[in-house]
């Protein structure tokens, strides 16, 4: 199983984020996975670093479809897919009630419902086919043609049985996020292997190469303590029996590392997106050991 490399985009330059995907391809790295968040726009970034550096995949891991309504989400990626000869892996997801309501003051009423609207709009969208849909969340009529692009990979951030089931039948597989092999073995692959018969599982995986295990946890729970009280993070973490981000976070020396990144393929996972955390020099230490694993698969 290959495993790609995911990085935090913000407070990076454009040279810093073709440095980072320079490196990624170097090691041996499958693929490289930017988030959106208040910064680059990832899909923009995405075209024009991919334009730079050929060969490795491009992912999003996730664009929010609130803010972007599926006819512009089409022609955005498959502008991607042209600049970058096919090599984008399109990651999509309802993100947070706090984040929709809050800053972008849309309602968030029934996400799992949108999200199924949503992607019976952009689907065929994605394929250059025409759309005439009037759904309860949104209404999408037209057809994006762009040269040369084909659909791309199409993954949902799903945690819950019911994005699950919608993931499996609607897109190419999920992406997931706190969520370790307990939870991948008992829940989400069964549950969409159950509507989709070779579902994609890419598992995001915060990981850490260290000495100093407990120093290592208390840094990363501090950090991310935000991430578990968001409802659907806390839903996955209480479905595992944890308290936070930290319990399902891999950190250790390469061998146990090692160990815990090859239970996530053992429960199902068939992709991983390692995204190293801590010191620089952790970092590194982490990202040696991602490209030894890489060379060895």
């Amino acid at each position: 199983m290959r495993i790609g490399l995911c990085v935090d985009e913000r407070e990076l330059s454009h040279g810093d984020l073709l440095e980072a995907v320079r490196d990624a391809a170097a090691d041996g790295f499958g693929s490289f996975w930017l988030g959106q968040h208040a910064s680059w726009d990832v899909l923009t970034s995405l075209a024009a670093i991919g334009a730079a550096v050929p060969g490795i995949r491009l992912g999003t891991a996730i664009v929010p479809t609130y803010p972007r309504h599926p006819l512009m989400l089409a022609g955005q990626a498959l502008t991607v897919q042209a600049i970058t000869g096919g090599r984008l892996d399109l990651g999509i997801g309802p993100s947070h009630r706090m984040i929709v309501e809050d800053q972008f003051g849309y309602s968030y009423d029934k996400p799992a419902r949108h999200v199924r609207e949503y992607l019976t709009a952009l689907r065929p969208l994605l394929r250059g086919e025409a759309v005439d849909f009037r759904g309860a969340t949104l209404r999408a009529a037209g057809q994006v043609e762009v040269p040369g692009a084909e659909a791309p990979s199409l993954l949902v951030s799903a945690l819950g049985p019911t994005m699950l089931r919608i993931a499996g039948e609607l897109a190419d597989g999920t992406i997931t996020v706190w969520a370790g092999p307990r939870a991948l073995d008992e829940h989400i692959v069964p549950t969409i292997r159950a509507v989709a018969a070779q579902p994609r599982v890419v598992a995001m995986v915060s990981v850490s190469v260290v000495s100093d295990v407990d120093d290592a946890r208390e840094r990363f729970a501090a950090q991310l303590a935000i991430a578990g009280e968001l409802p659907a993070y806390r839903a996955v973490l209480d479905r595992q029996g944890l308290a936070g981000p930290e319990d399902v976070a891999v950190i250790g020396d390469e061998a146990a590392v090692e160990r815990a990144l090859r239970r996530y393929a053992a429960a199902g996972a068939t992709e991983l997106i390692a995204a190293p955390f801590g010191t620089d020099e952790e970092q590194r230490r982490t990202r040696r050991l991602m490209a030894a694993l890489n060379g060895a698969a």
